[in-house]
């Protein structure tokens, strides 16, 4: 039944699914249209909040719009192209080749995948990123390699599964920004709420019953969408990229000799690794932001290639996984714009909390921070806007705020399933097509659900 359901969404999404790029387009016009319909804004209003500096008619300096994201898409191409070049050092593909070498069936491949994938995600979303995408196609190019048949879509599909968890993790938005009593003021001014600490949301029984409930069923899910033999593809000659030596020195004197400098490279990586150690040892190592791991990849990145010319070789590999995040981002920035600033998000928000009760107040804001994460697929975002409506309705209703906040993660991260808007790293490693995961990520979405929602409904 569930490779039938697998192969059916497969065929589907191969058919019916556009480029990520179309997709956001897509979306675009259809927010557009949802908050003309909805709201009382007016055409050109609209488009005012879409572009984010001309709001209400007139002229604004705050980013709200289309170029909200450019400092958060810089952060996702440098975690991309950092993390790859990292996983392209020597002792890197060394570590991850003989990782990729232990499965021995397909099962075990599509299991390890996911494991290590939402494993790291729980740590911090981005590290889990990339790690997934990674591990997803080494794994595929060593089973090629040692004959076994897996399928090169699935794997990918297992690579992106720490979207899932992330927001339930050490690096959520939702769980720890309701940890200091200065960030509930901002959101709810006046209405006195406290802090809310960690072994209530991240830490508490409900969140560990989530976590431990979906490693393990993730992997077993996935396991039975593999398809049949006949139908198996497994990567492709080249794809998900080649690695290639970098280029020896184009001559020699001083400019070649610092090109190659060993003492360069590993002075300034050490250098950057020593501030990281003072900076999180301050912030705490459980808040470490995608800056934080950025710096930590670019730092040991550049020790481990050796070389200033080795780095800057493995970077510019990297760089052209990045064109689908320089497109696509200002386009979802100009739908965050327009979902908050026309009211829509506040709209769809209100719209399941007038009709919850303490009892289905759980499952009704996980779904409604499902729905809005189709628009809005950031977790910062979508929690600035829709998070003062879900504590100020659990508030007045008595429902406890730790459960709130867990419900509303659940549903951010439960979607990303669906969206590939955070699937554009892991497809610029992989070299595979968006139509060619979504269909399997569907599946583990509506196979999934259910316990979210049995999970809120019981604690």
């Amino acid at each position: 039944m569930i490779r039938r359901l697998g192969h059916a969404l497969s065929g589907f999404s191969a058919r019916w699914v556009p480029d990520p790029f179309a997709i956001a387009l897509a979306l675009t016009l259809i927010t557009f249209a949802l908050a003309w319909g909805l709201t009382d804004h007016g055409p050109a209003a609209l488009l005012g909040q879409w572009g984010g500096r001309l709001v209400g008619g007139e002229l604004t300096g705050a980013e709200l719009g289309f170029w909200r994201l450019l400092a958060f898409g810089m952060q996702m191409c440098l975690i991309l192209v950092t993390g790859f070049a990292l996983a392209s050092t020597r002792a890197a593909r060394a570590a991850i080749r003989w990782l990729a070498d232990r499965p021995q069936t397909p099962g075990q491949a599509i299991t390890l995948t996911a494991l290590v994938a939402m494993a790291a995600a729980y740590v911090n979303w981005g590290l889990g990123l990339i790690v997934g995408a990674l591990l997803a196609r080494d794994v595929a190019r060593s089973a090629r390699r040692r004959g076994v048949h897996v399928h090169y879509p699935l794997l990918g599909a297992a690579g992106y599964t720490g979207l899932m968890v992330w927001h339930g993790g050490l690096s959520g938005t939702a769980p720890f920004k309701v940890t200091q009593a200065k960030d509930i003021a901002e959101l709810l001014p006046g209405v006195g709420v406290g802090a809310i600490p960690l072994d209530q949301t991240v830490l508490g029984p409900l969140n560990l019953c989530i976590v431990a409930l979906t490693l393990v069923l993730v992997p077993l899910v996935l396991t039975r969408l593999h398809p049949r033999a006949e139908d198996v593809r497994p990567i492709a000659d080249g794809e998900g990229g080649d690695d290639e030596a970098p280029p020896p020195s184009d001559g020699e004197g001083p400019a070649a000799a610092l090109e190659g400098s060993r003492l360069l490279a590993w002075v300034l990586g050490g250098a950057a690794l020593i501030y990281l150690w003072m900076y999180l040892s301050r912030l705490g190592f459980d808040r470490a932001d995608v800056n934080a791991i950025n710096l930590l990849f670019l730092a040991l990145g550049l020790i481990l290639h050796g070389s200033p010319r080795a780095y800057a070789h493995a970077i510019g590999q990297a760089a052209s996984g990045c064109a689908g995040i320089i497109l696509q981002f200002p386009f979802y920035a100009g739908i965050m714009g327009l979902m908050q600033l026309s009211g829509l998000i506040t709209l769809f928000a209100e719209g399941f909390a007038s009709i919850a009760n303490p009892t289905t107040f759980g499952p009704l804001t996980f779904l409604s921070a499902g729905l809005v994460n189709l628009f809005v697929p950031s977790g910062g975002g979508q929690w600035g806007v829709q998070g003062a409506v879900v504590m100020q309705t659990a508030s007045d209703l008595g429902v406890d705020l730790g459960k709130a906040v867990m419900a509303f993660a659940y549903g951010d991260g439960w979607t990303n399933m669906l969206q590939p808007f955070w699937a554009l790293p892991l497809l610029a490693i992989t070299g595979l097509k968006a139509r060619e995961l979504v269909g399997y990520t569907a599946a583990l979405m509506l196979l999934t659900g259910p316990i979210y929602l049995v999970c809120l409904a019981a604690f």
